[in-house]
């Protein structure tokens, strides 16, 4: 396919070519993290997790309780698991997007394509109404409550940095910033 930039930068279409790498995913969980209604409660029963570790290990060690052995090991356990989730599943993200090999993305106010060396995905807007940035990269997210479906479109794909001034234009007209 043989595209006339100056053409296409007419008509709003933005191009991504990149190899998806850990942190693009682990940016897509944290802020989907921050879309989803539930994200907050993970960050809240860590926090009680440890209130709980502190308050049972201080209660021991002053010897007030007999120590219990059960939630003084598993307290500090299930904390760090639920910190560690959000790397597992990008861990696990990765290894399915890395069998796809290369990714072009093409992004238009109709909604974006994206590419790979095994299959092509188009989404129109309608089905991923949000979106969110940061430095790395943007992410457009379904509406649904746990904003199971989302996109990545990291910035380091851009063809220059330009794109990117574009590519914000074309979400912000078209999708909701979360």
């Amino acid at each position: 396919m043989v595209m006339d930039m100056g053409r296409d930068a007419e008509q709003g279409v933005v191009e991504l070519v990149y190899q998806p790498v850990l942190g693009d995913f682990t940016g897509a969980l944290r802020e989907r993290n921050r879309v989803r209604r539930r994200g907050w409660m993970r960050n809240w029963t860590v926090g009680l997790a440890v209130f709980a570790f502190v308050l049972r290990a201080a209660l021991s060690v002053a010897g007030r309780e007999k120590p219990d052995w059960f939630l003084l090991i598993w307290l500090p356990v299930a904390a760090v698991l639920l910190l560690l989730t959000p790397r597992l599943q990008a861990r696990a993200f990765l290894k399915l997007a890395a069998r796809n090999g290369t990714y072009r993305a093409t992004v238009t106010d109709a909604g974006l394509t994206v590419t790979t060396d095994n299959s092509t995905t188009s989404v129109k807007w309608a089905a991923q109404p949000r979106y969110r940035e940061t430095k790395d990269a943007f992410f457009t997210y379904a509406d649904d409550k746990n904003a199971s479906c989302f996109t990545l479109l990291p910035k380091r794909g851009l063809a220059n940095p330009a794109d990117a001034d574009r590519l914000r234009e074309i979400l912000d007209r078209n999708l909701t910033r979360a």
